[in-house]
């Protein structure tokens, strides 16, 4: 068994850096996720006045429940999509003209659903190129709340980035959501929110926070499960075995119940409340997986799937179209170029077992799609070659050596 050290959440370090800017005191992160998000989310709070102390392993926070301490600020969010959509609305709720914009990848992203719902709480805001995209001028007066009505089918982000916001309004929110995907990140947002001090709950198809502010704490960051995944699943591929220490059942990630479609396709996996292993017996089966909940696995699941003994198809997963790249096409051309049979719809992808030839891999700048792939890579002859290696920095910097350190523990 080996042992592999996974680098901390980049949903829970994103939504903790929120809450801390957020709350009533000193906040203090344990464990935060360093890495290109998460380091520009943080630059982002310092841009807005936030004060923020950074160092190893440890990052404290100066919280401002009224807001960001400049009357105006202008905010880059490179390539992050909870810095591009959750700082927006922190700004909204403060005073004072701030701009945002993002990279041209970040550009591309939907905001329309988050922006529209600001302006129907009464934020003035102004998108200055395309609708509903960076770059975007929002005029903060601080938000009244009340109710509105809001679409996350494209991303639980824009629910999230309310949510969050809530407590810094005056009379709270209430949310109705008519469409929602990637639910349990929706949970992670509760449950965080709830340890703050707010009791943010969910009621049938609407989410109510009331104006109850958040208070300081001490904050323990768990690794990230959707990064876990690569070395869940290069263990269930390569036949060996693998435990994440700090990432079991008492996890607020949904992503985790990758490893129950690992134990469906035939790999052991062991859960305990602190800790997660998976061991490849020399079999993977044939699956079809609804992953709407999970789909930041879908291409760590499509890039094992070659090797399956059946086909693997993986359903209702439109929403990753609009992601760093369309990552439902990215994994299938990846795929097509390594000699693999893919079928592919709108929302789905069934991919159909058979010889893997080495190719160059396009990331389309997407780290989940060189981190996918990478893993193919442990089974294929004369291995993968990535386009643009460094593009893992967004999530797991230290990716390529991990991996590399796992091989030769595993002597492949």
């Amino acid at each position: 068994m080996t042992l592999v050290e996974i680098p901390g959440s980049k949903s829970i370090t994103a939504r903790a850096l929120y809450l801390a800017a957020a709350a009533e005191g000193v906040t203090t992160l344990r464990r935060p996720l360093v890495s290109d998000d998460s380091e520009g989310f943080a630059e982002g709070l310092l841009t807005l006045g936030y004060l923020l102390d950074r160092r190893p392993g440890v990052w404290q926070v100066q919280g401002r429940p009224a807001g960001p301490a400049v009357p105006a600020a202008s905010v880059y969010c490179r390539d992050g999509a909870t810095t591009a959509r959750f700082l927006p609305a922190l700004a909204a709720a403060g005073h004072g003209s701030f701009h945002f914009d993002a990279s041209e990848q970040m550009r591309r992203r939907p905001l329309g659903p988050l922006t529209n719902a600001l302006r129907e709480l009464g934020v003035e805001l102004t998108h200055e190129g395309a609708e509903g995209h960076h770059p975007l001028r929002v005029e903060a007066r601080g938000i009244e709340g009340g109710k509105i009505t809001l679409d996350a089918g494209l991303s639980s982000q824009f629910l999230t980035a309310l949510l969050l916001t809530g407590p810094l309004t005056r009379r709270g929110l209430e949310i109705t959501v008519t469409d929602l995907v990637s639910v349990p990140y929706v949970g992670i947002t509760l449950a965080m929110m709830n340890a703050f001090g707010n009791p943010a709950h969910r009621d049938g198809d609407t989410f109510v926070v009331p104006p109850i502010p958040y208070q300081a704490r001490d904050y323990l960051i768990e690794p990230d499960a959707s990064t876990a995944s690569y070395v869940l699943a290069a263990a269930a591929l390569t036949g060996n075995s693998v435990t994440v220490p700090g990432l079991g059942s008492d996890s607020l990630q949904g992503d985790l119940r990758f490893a129950d479609v690992l134990r469906q396709m035939g790999a052991d996996v062991q859960l305990t409340p602190d800790q997660v292993t998976v061991t490849g017996t020399g079999r993977l089966r044939g699956v079809t997986v609804n992953m709407r909940d999970i789909s930041d696995t879908v291409p760590t699941l499509a890039a094992i799937a070659p090797f399956a003994d059946g086909p693997v198809r993986i359903e209702d997963v439109y929403n990753i179209r609009v992601k760093e790249c369309d990552r439902l096409e990215a994994c299938a051309q990846n795929l097509r170029a390594m000699g693999v049979s893919v079928l592919t719809g709108p929302d789905w992808l069934e991919i159909h077992p058979g010889p893997v030839r080495s190719t160059t891999i396009a990331c389309h700048g997407d780290h989940r799609i060189a981190m996918s792939f990478s893993v193919t890579g442990l089974r294929v002859r004369g291995g993968i070659t990535l386009d643009d290696p460094g593009c893992v920095r967004k999530t797991f910097p230290e990716f390529h050596r991990t991996l590399a350190e796992l091989r030769a523990s595993w002597g492949i």
